[in-house]
C-alpha cells in the first residue's frame, strides 16, 4: 500500500496569545499544496517486528522518534496489528514549517487504519493525530481551513487558489520553533484572518502577514531576501510559511526560475 503525503502553506499566522499549557494561541490558514513524500505500508518479514526504512534524510538513532512510527504505536495501543514494514522517501524538505512530518503521521494513521480495517472515523482519526501533533489534523482533512487555538481546531474555508501558480523556496537554514517564538508579541488583530482571506489575493499583501517573519528576519536576512526577490519578479502575495524557513510566492503565470535562487530547494505548482 502507497500514498503520498502532500504538504501546506500557512496563509498568514498570528500569535494571538500565551496559553498557560505553555504554548500560544494562533490563528492561521493551512491551504495543501502537491509537493509530497512517498510513503508505503507493507507486512513485514516472517518472524520480524516493525520496521521503519527511511531514504533522502538521515534517520535519527532511534526510529521510535519518527512520527511515522508514533502513529504506527498509537493506533497499536488500540487494536492490535501485525507487524509492519514502513517505508518513507522524503522529498518534502524539514525544517521548512511545510507540515512534512506531520503529514507523514497522518497518512500512517490512515494507511495503518486501512490496511488492518480498523475502522477508524476520520473524527476518530483526527483526535488521535492531535496527540501527535498540532497540525497533524490537518492532513485528515487535507482541504483549505481556517485554524485557531494550537493550530488544532480547524474550520473548513472556502478558498481556491486555481489558476495561480506557487512557489516555494527553502534555503539551507534552520529555524527552530524556540527561535521564532523568541522576541514575538501575542496581540489580537483588529481583523480576523478568518475575515481576511475572502479578500481577492492581490489585495492579501498590505493586509495578511505572518508574525514570525519580524523576529526571523531579523536574525536570518537571506528568508527575507527570498520574499522580496518573489516580489520583484512578480509575485501577487509571498510570505514566509508558518515558522519557516521556506518561503512561498503566489504568482499570475508560471515562473520556473530555480537558478534565481541557487543553493536553495524549490518546488513549483500549478493549482488546479
Amino acid at each position: 500500500m502507497i500514498s503520498f503525503p502532500n504538504c501546506k502553506i500557512n496563509i498568514g499566522l498570528n500569535i494571538v496569545g500565551k496559553r498557560t499549557d505553555g504554548f500560544h494561541n494562533i490563528e492561521t490558514v493551512f491551504y495543501p499544496l502537491s509537493l509530497c513524500d512517498a510513503l508505503e505500508v507493507l507486512p513485514a518479514p516472517d518472524n520480524a517486528g516493525d520496521q521503519f526504512i527511511l531514504y533522502g534524510m538521515e534517520m535519527e538513532d532511534d526510529q521510535e522518534q519518527n512520527l511515522c512510527m508514533k502513529a504506527l504505536r498509537l493506533i497499536q495501543k488500540e487494536i492490535a496489528v501485525q507487524p509492519l514494514k514502513i517505508v518513507l522517501m522524503k522529498k518534502i524538505p524539514v525544517g521548512a514549517g511545510l507540515g512534512g512530518g506531520s503529514s507523514d503521521a497522518a497518512y500512517t494513521l490512515k494507511m495503518v487504519n486501512t490496511f488492518s480495517s480498523a475502522g477508524y472515523s476520520d473524527d476518530q482519526l483526527i483526535e488521535m493525530s492531535s496527540k501527535l501533533g498540532s497540525d497533524c489534523a490537518f492532513f485528515i482533512l487535507n482541504k483549505p481551513v481556517f485554524a485557531s487555538g494550537k493550530g488544532d481546531q480547524m474550520t473548513p474555508v472556502s478558498l481556491s487558489l486555481a489558476g495561480y501558480t506557487i512557489v516555494v523556496v527553502k534555503p539551507p537554514v534552520f529555524v527552530s520553533t524556540a527561535e521564532a517564538y523568541s522576541g514575538t508579541t501575542p496581540s489580537v488583530p483588529e481583523r480576523s484572518l478568518k475575515e481576511l482571506i475572502q479578500l481577492p489575493v492581490a489585495e492579501w499583501c498590505d493586509v495578511i502577514k505572518n508574525d514570525f517573519e519580524e523576529t526571523i528576519f531579523l536574525h536570518h536576512p537571506e528568508i527575507e531576501a527570498i520574499k522580496q526577490k518573489m516580489y520583484d519578479m512578480g509575485a501577487v502575495y509571498a510570505s514566509m510559511s508558518g515558522s519557516g524557513s521556506s518561503v512561498f510566492g503566489i504568482f499570475s503565470k508560471s515562473l520556473n526560475a530555480p537558478k534565481a535562487f541557487p543553493g536553495c530547494f524549490y518546488h513549483e505548482e500549478k493549482v488546479k
